[in-house]
């Protein structure tokens, strides 16, 4: 491994790291299964890579995120009704759980919360969880290297093979 290499965009950089919210740990990669992505490709949030840039292998840096930088603020109008007539009759609401909904007009897919619920009515938050949280990143460089032109092309994959039954090539898993 180049020791002179920076943290730099297309570099596929193995971070380790311990994300505290609320003085609680919330997530966590360490250094024998770091979390790798393409730095300045938007893979992490803007407030962390910002910070990251720069570090080299072995650095270490604790990262205040504020909100803005992290998974945005709050948004009170971000609490949407659905009616239970959407669900199928056996469906339990769990406050907490989340669900996976589609944009009629856009087919996008994106997560909710369930924020409470009553008979007529399942109310969900499509704020991030960590949404108007300030973020404590304690963390460490533990690899970098140059992105391949096949990872710039179609991302960086991080898998096991499990998904289809076991890689028969580089390019087998998705």
């Amino acid at each position: 491994m180049d020791e002179s290499l920076l943290v730099d965009d297309n570099m596929v950089v193995s971070l380790a790291y311990v994300l505290y919210v609320d003085d609680e740990i919330a997530d966590s990669a360490d250094a024998s299964d770091p979390l790798d992505y393409i730095h300045g490709q938007g893979y992490i949030i803007p407030g962390l890579e910002r910070e990251l840039t720069g570090l080299k292998v072995g650095d270490k840096k604790t990262i205040l995120v504020d909100p803005a930088d992290g998974y945005g603020e709050r948004m009170d109008d971000s609490i949407v009704e659905l009616e239970r007539s959407l669900f199928p009759a056996e469906y339990e609401p769990v406050i907490g759980n989340s669900l996976n909904l589609q944009d009629d007009q856009s087919d996008q897919v994106f997560t909710g919360y369930i924020h409470s619920f009553d008979d007529s009515v399942v109310r969900v938050d499509l704020n991030h969880p960590m949404a108007g949280k300030l973020l404590k990143f304690d963390t460490e460089i533990v690899g970098i290297r140059p992105a391949s032109a096949h990872e710039l092309e179609s991302g960086l994959h991080q898998h096991d093979c499990s998904c289809c039954g076991g890689c028969g090539d580089e390019h087998s898993c998705g």
